[in-house]
């Protein structure tokens, strides 16, 4: 049974305002732009554009709209008192008989209108654009020189599908009787797993080489052929990775050694040649491609002058943006005019001024807020953007900068996760800079960037022959102060992407 009844609810709606702004704050500044060209192309009361010009424009006009005056000042003054007084009967009559107040929205002419829009550039602010880089894929590549090889045109089109079945890194991981249901279903095309492996051995002679591979090993393998043929039996390199590959893998050198008779010195080489080999044959245009698709646009720019920090938003970050003054020109107009008819227009109009308003507060707002941000960061970890040393990285959480700034620990993630830096040692992401803390035999606390980094350093000093294991490593941070276990070895040499002591082993 539905009942009726009265509840009391504490609710909590955000303003689109607040709305806007959040969504701004998150965008980091390589999409800011496009997100800023987004609500010119729906907004036409907003428009960019140089503050610096839209003045020398206003005083040219005021110069050629009073040069013939220059000798008669008493007759200016008496024409702009006459158009003031005659600008607010119009305006006066306009609101008392329409209900929609558009005061709000005419310029003041007290106030020049160019005093009226965002602008926190100069002149000489460089705006570098980024060229549009046009690729080709290692698949498009291959279907060019395909034509090349003797296939008839059942085996051409199996060819096309296989390679468009490689991945990213170049690999064929399907398998064979699945391409063979997926060539039945799709193309009608019927065929067996043995005409696939033909097919495929030949895509294989396709350049770059290891391509079309269906795991790692035969990548390699594929790599050796091409690079010694025939004689590719005799090659050291080669016999390891065809009959001891998970020997290998796991860098059980010793069974190798013994088992191919070879002393360190061939293995090292062979090892060299192995690794000197690609991974992912696919991999190259692709990653070079998205490398420089996104490339990493800082969002400040922190310098260390004299032993004092500067820190500055990258321009980017500072749009100039404006109300259209034909937008206010209208709606002046419609003010003047007393139709009801015009209603419509000035609702319409003073609806998108509003949005662009909006949207030039949000855009201000964003700025004041990563800059409060970053400042409260720099300050926190002064020591070590003076520095540049990581073991001088103070433990911080988002707390500790919500506190400073008096922002929502939500606002500061925001901030955080999709920021960058650009510092005299590099560009960070600014959550790289947050750490959890670690007690100290002094009683002080250490960062976990702190510990990462002196793990870092014993592991690239050890002896590769007789790499560190985490034990050992443990060890020596508790004999140094530092309270750590294990586990947390473990898991920051895990964080860092450094595999376990037996994968670090070399000859």
């Amino acid at each position: 049974m539905q009942r009726l009844g009265l509840h009391q609810k504490l609710l909590q709606k955000l303003s689109p305002q607040q709305i806007q702004l959040m969504k701004l704050l998150q965008v980091p500044t390589a999409a800011l732009e496009q997100r800023i060209k987004e609500e010119l192309e729906i907004n036409p009361a907003l428009e960019e554009g140089s503050p610096d010009d839209l003045a020398e424009e206003e005083i040219q006009d005021e110069e050629e709209e009073f040069e013939d005056f220059d000798d008669e000042e008493q007759e200016v003054e008496e024409r702009v008192e006459s158009a003031e007084e005659a600008e607010a009967d119009a305006l006066e009559d306009a609101i008392r008989n329409d209900e929609l107040d558009v005061s709000d929205y005419i310029d003041d002419d007290d106030v020049p209108y160019y005093k009226l829009n965002a602008n926190n550039n100069s002149k000489d602010d460089e705006r570098p654009e980024s060229p549009v880089i046009v690729s080709v894929s290692y698949q498009d590549n291959m279907l060019s020189n395909l034509g090349m090889l003797a296939l008839d045109n059942h085996h051409y089109l199996l060819a096309q599908h296989l390679i468009g079945s490689l991945d990213d890194d170049g690999y064929l991981r399907r398998d064979l009787d699945s391409v063979v249901d997926d060539l039945a279903f799709t193309q009608n095309i019927q065929t067996n797993a043995k005409q696939l492996e033909d097919v495929l051995h030949v895509i294989q002679t396709l350049d770059p080489p290891g391509i079309a591979a269906r795991n790692l090993q035969e990548c390699l393998m594929l790599q050796l052929v091409r690079r010694y043929q025939d004689k590719v039996n005799e090659v050291v390199a080669y016999q390891i990775l065809k009959d001891f590959f998970e020997e290998f893998s796991k860098k059980h050198y010793e069974k190798i050694l013994k088992s191919l008779s070879l002393d360190e010195d061939e293995l090292k080489d062979a090892i060299q040649e192995i690794v000197s080999l690609n991974p992912r044959p696919g991999g190259g245009s692709a990653e070079d491609t998205r490398s420089t698709s996104q490339t990493i646009i800082p969002d400040f720019i922190l310098s260390n002058i004299d032993n004092q920090l500067e820190l500055t938003l990258n321009s980017r970050n500072d749009p100039e943006l404006r109300i259209s003054r034909s937008f206010q020109e209208m709606l002046q107009s419609y003010a003047k005019d007393k139709k009801k008819e015009n209603k419509d227009a000035v609702v319409f109009i003073k609806s998108k001024i509003d949005a662009a308003k909006w949207f030039i507060d949000a855009i201000k707002q964003r700025q004041h807020t990563l800059l409060a941000t970053m400042t409260a960061i720099m300050n926190f970890q002064q020591e070590y953007f003076l520095q540049g040393d990581e073991r001088a990285l103070r433990p911080m959480i988002l707390k500790d900068i919500a506190d400073m700034v008096s922002l929502d620990i939500s606002t500061v993630s925001r901030v955080a996760n999709s920021k960058y830096v650009e510092t005299p040692y590099g560009t960070f992401l600014l959550k790289f800079f947050f750490s959890e803390g670690l007690a100290t035999d002094s009683g002080e606390e250490a960062s976990s960037r702190e510990i990462k980094k002196i793990l870092e350093d014993h592991i690239g000093s050890e002896d590769k022959k007789h790499p560190l294991p985490d034990e050992k490593l443990a060890e020596i941070l508790n004999k140094a102060g530092y309270n750590i276990a294990r586990r947390t070895v473990a898991k920051y040499r895990e964080q860092m992407n450094i595999p376990v002591a037996r994968l670090r082993k070399e000859v």
